[in-house]
């Protein structure tokens, strides 16, 4: 694979320089744009996405730099450095046409180069060729600067998007497949391993998007557990997305029986019910663009561990590892999700339900690793200490999850991380919810957060 992507980088080189040499119309510019294709099709045939990037002044995939060709594909590097361009993601569906826009927009000359790269290849018709940037150190120091407000904004486009999504695909109309994923993968990046951050500022106003903010934190609380367990990245991807959709059955079901206050009918109970197989059959129609796993994932989903849920099967079956990390965040998240209600679950209740249906709801492996990876106190929970400080929750100890390490944040003369795994003499007494006792401390924690 490692040749093959070095031999596709060469061909792309060869690709930009021939049609600066020549033209866009000039027949050996049209040669050299065939082989570029050839070799990326040679390489999208065994993954669903090649995403290269420059780090430090060289070309990389993945985890590998390409040292052996920096001298060679120098000009290339510096060509997209001055563009703008840090990271290029070649989708499986690239035709060969979508390349030919993709290079010449690479050389077009850069006083009339877009300012927008990625709205400009959209509205060439470019839609398997994505551009952006890679988030480095620096961009992580910047991260920590991001006001409340900005991160709220960016949750708020991604939400946006999946709601559209969700609108063609109950329309039966085409999405942008390689849009969704490009916006998952942001997704992934900005926000896996957030969950308390966001849960901390966001408060839906808007009804009708608390269903997609749901599905939202769901895939993204899938993904970080995929990305805990090791899957590979598009192990993940696929995950997200069949965690973003897991629920689309239950959609499409009539808002008056979702949202009646009395007791629900047989009938209407039984179809609720049904939106698991609903939710399947309107999978099926995307599966050339979403894969099997979303539909897996809508089907198993609550079947739970014992076998005792929905929908029933004639046939010994054990569900997907998927089906079964998707179920564990769809509960975790709708309990997190309860802190503006009357009703709140503050974390420690939540461990304690849902260690009640360990090898019932839940596979009981998964859900040991799941709370070593959250913690009883996941990462942003604010807490109220023993020694009468208050902290905010940093790091999880999978040695103890009922001890992680925090850092405090009020008084100030008390500032400073602790370790609870190795400092016997505090502990955690509660949280505080952010949307009350704990809505002072929020400022603070917009400054510092990491």
């Amino acid at each position: 694979m490692l040749n093959k992507i070095k031999v596709t980088l060469i061909h792309l080189l060869s690709a930009i320089q021939t049609g600066k040499i020549y033209s866009p119309e000039h027949p050996k510019f049209h040669e050299f744009i065939e082989q570029s294709h050839n070799s990326l099709q040679e390489v999208l045939k065994e993954k669903k996405e090649l995403v290269i990037g420059i780090v430090e002044d060289e070309l990389a995939w993945e985890d590998e730099i390409f040292f052996d060709l920096s001298q060679k594909l120098r000009s290339l590097v510096l060509y997209l450095q001055e563009r703008g361009i840090e990271r290029i993601y070649f989708n499986q569906s690239l035709n060969k046409n979508e390349l030919e826009k993709f290079i010449t927009f690479l050389i077009t000359p850069k006083v009339d180069f877009p300012k927008d790269p990625l709205e400009y290849l959209s509205a060439q018709g470019v839609k398997n060729i994505r551009v952006g940037k890679i988030r480095t150190l620096a961009d992580n120091q910047k991260e920590k600067s991001k006001t409340s407000v900005e991160r709220i904004k960016q949750y708020e486009n991604s939400l946006k998007i999946v709601s559209q999504s969700f609108d063609k695909l109950l329309n039966e109309e085409d999405i942008d497949y390689p849009d969704l994923r490009f916006n998952i993968l942001n997704v992934m990046e900005n926000f896996m391993g957030r969950h308390q951050e966001l849960l901390n500022l966001m408060s839906v106003k808007k009804k009708d998007l608390v269903t997609f903010v749901h599905l939202l934190n769901v895939s993204i609380l899938s993904m970080y557990i995929a990305s805990k367990l090791e899957f590979s990245k598009d192990d993940v991807l696929d995950l997200g997305i069949a965690a973003l959709f897991h629920d689309i059955g239950k959609i499409s079901i009539s808002l008056r029986i979702l949202k009646k206050k009395s007791k629900l009918a047989e009938d209407e109970f039984l179809k609720i019910q049904d939106h698991t197989i609903l939710g399947t059959k309107i999978l099926t129609r995307y599966i050339d663009m979403l894969g099997i796993l979303p539909i897996v994932v809508s089907f198993e989903h609550h079947m739970r561990y014992d076998l005792k849920g929905y929908p029933k099967v004639d046939f010994p079956h054990t569900p997907h590892l998927a089906s079964y990390i998707v179920s564990l965040c769809d509960v975790y998240d709708a309990l997190t999700q309860r802190r503006t209600y009357k009703k709140d679950y503050p974390p420690i209740e939540i461990y304690n339900l849902m260690i009640k249906e360990k090898g019932k709801l839940f596979d009981p492996k998964l859900l040991t690793k799941f709370f070593k990876i959250m913690g009883v106190w996941p990462i942003g929970t604010i807490v109220s200490l023993s020694n009468r400080s208050i902290a905010i929750v940093r790091e999880a100890n999978e040695r103890d999850v009922f001890r992680p390490v925090v850092e405090v944040i009020s008084p100030k003369n008390r500032k400073g991380t602790i370790d609870l795994l190795k400092n016997n003499d505090i502990s955690i007494k509660k949280s505080l919810n952010p949307f009350s006792e704990g809505k002072k401390y929020l400022d603070i924690l917009e400054a510092d957060s990491p």
